[in-house]
């Protein structure tokens, strides 16, 4: 008898009642007047454009925003209730949300989110040839003499997973889960919205 132990978790839906059109504008709209958040990218090298060191407040700016919160807290408590969290009567509340923008040759390299429960993205612009996003095995590092996966090995056998998105997708994942995206091969830019959950007031 073989077990399966110390799962890792990825939850993927569709947003219901978002504009995808209307969200891709704002987000096109609020990247081209964001000068404080075009000058971090250009002094931080950081290809396209992302808002997060810029704006901490979108649900307030444009309410396309705040209905998109009003949806990702639905998906948020029904991915914590399947990791079986006891959240002691303290909430999963939003703490970041940010725009990403990717152009053609850009890449976001591995990364985790810490301090942080829950995080995710959702997908605003995947034209054909956008990069997928990469899963990193959490025990990688650990494997030190073992030998590589098969490549007709099982999904969650491999020490490395691509997901590629759908625009309209919500794709959520415990922070502490190593990703990365890829370069860019689309000659048009790849939207997301990003964001973290924390628990606690």
């Amino acid at each position: 008898m073989i077990s399966t132990l110390f799962a890792t978790r990825l939850y993927r839906a569709r947003l219901a009642g978002i504009d995808a059109q209307e969200l891709e504008a704002s987000c096109l709209s609020i990247a081209e007047d964001d000068e404080a958040g075009q000058t971090w990218c250009e002094e931080n090298g950081y290809p396209g454009y992302t808002s997060y060191a810029s704006l901490t407040d979108l649900p307030w700016r444009f309410p396309i925003f705040d209905a998109l919160v009003k949806e990702l807290d639905k998906h948020v408590a029904a991915f914590a209730e399947d990791l079986a969290f006891d959240l002691g009567g303290k909430p999963l509340t939003l703490e970041d949300l940010w725009i990403n923008i990717l152009p053609e040759g850009g890449i976001h390299t591995a990364h985790i989110h810490p301090h942080s429960v829950i995080s995710g993205t959702t997908y605003v612009a995947m034209p054909k040839g956008a990069s997928a996003i990469k899963f990193e095995d959490p025990r990688h590092q650990m494997m030190m003499a073992a030998p590589p996966r098969r490549e007709d090995a099982r999904e969650e056998m491999r020490s490395f997973v691509y997901v590629a998105p759908d625009v309209g997708d919500v794709l959520l994942w415990e922070s502490w889960l190593r990703h990365e995206v890829p370069m860019n091969m689309a000659e048009d830019e790849r939207i997301s919205v990003s964001f973290n959950y924390k628990w606690g007031d």
